[in-house]
């Protein structure tokens, strides 16, 4: 076996192996890259170095291309689409003020975690409710 067909062949399967050590459909579309590349260099011996890598670096983006237009698009919604994004599942809370908003700035407790807020000026302990945010405050408005 020459060089380039075994440094091809252990590129795509190590690319392949960390797709399945860190899920994330990345790694596994340049890993089928690079398996590509390895039957080229394998079928079609004499390919230059320069080729394989232009090759691998080509086939890679279109792989990855095809993910991100074809399949991802097949992923079934989630029933629990706020899930991971944590100000987006507290929309629509009603919570007190544990510092009152002044000139547009506040705080207010929610279990265990205190959020910075923004919204219109209102005493500590009025109810707001939560209308939207970031991933470091959240914006409310007087219930």
């Amino acid at each position: 076996m020459r060089w380039d067909m075994f440094a091809w062949a252990a590129f795509a399967l190590v690319l392949i192996a960390a797709e399945v050590l860190a899920p994330g459909a990345f790694m596994l579309w340049m890993g089928l890259a690079a398996g590509v590349v390895f039957l080229a260099v394998w079928l079609l011996p004499g390919i230059p170095l320069l080729a394989q890598v232009a090759g691998f670096v080509v086939l890679s983006f279109i792989s990855i291309q095809v993910y991100r237009t074809w399949f991802r698009k097949r992923e079934p919604d989630s029933d629990q689409p706020a899930l991971n994004k944590r100000t987006a599942a507290l929309v629509g809370r009603v919570v007190l003020l544990d510092r009152a908003i002044v000139n547009g700035r506040g705080r207010v407790q929610i279990a265990d975690a205190y959020w910075d807020v923004t919204g219109p000026d209102l005493p500590a302990g009025a109810e707001v409710r939560i209308i939207g945010g970031d991933a470091m405050s959240l914006q409310v408005q007087a219930v």
